[in-house]
């Protein structure tokens, strides 16, 4: 019988399931709700630990980034290590395709309780079809 050493108290199946391969971080952040109304859409993100002045909000060609940091600064320097650390640190960003008929001024932003919440109006997109072209066949 072979006897695996197990190592700060987490079995060696833990670390490995631990690896970024197997966890996909992304869907651990930025946990988003999207609500459509009639004429407009709600859009919840969490965003616990994260300061207003933090979060950064941009459109560019119809695209809706949320981008967040942590400060990682404001941690204690005590002595001692670790034995486990869940909570995120550093920064995350998650982008939505709004429309590029949406903008800046539309959009209505607030921040309560560690959630980013924003208004989004529905608008047509007038998009031009081009004028369908034919190519001549040569003999």
């Amino acid at each position: 019988m072979m006897m695996i050493p197990r190592r700060n108290g987490f079995g060696l199946l833990d670390e490995i399931f631990r690896d970024p391969f197997f966890t996909n971080e992304e869907s651990k952040l930025m946990k988003t709700d999207i609500k459509e109304k009639k004429d407009k859409y709600l859009i919840d993100i969490d965003l616990p630990g994260y300061k207003k002045e933090n979060i950064k909000i941009s459109i560019e060609e119809g695209y809706l980034t949320i981008h967040a940091k942590t400060d990682s600064q404001n941690e204690e320097k005590e002595e001692g290590k670790f034995v486990r650390k869940e909570r995120y640190v550093g920064e995350c960003s998650r982008s939505f395709y709004v429309g590029e008929a949406v903008k800046e001024g539309d959009i209505k932003a607030s921040f309560r309780n560690g959630t980013l919440q924003l208004e989004i109006p529905k608008k047509e997109e007038k998009r031009e079809l081009p004028e369908k072209r034919y190519i001549p066949i040569d003999d």
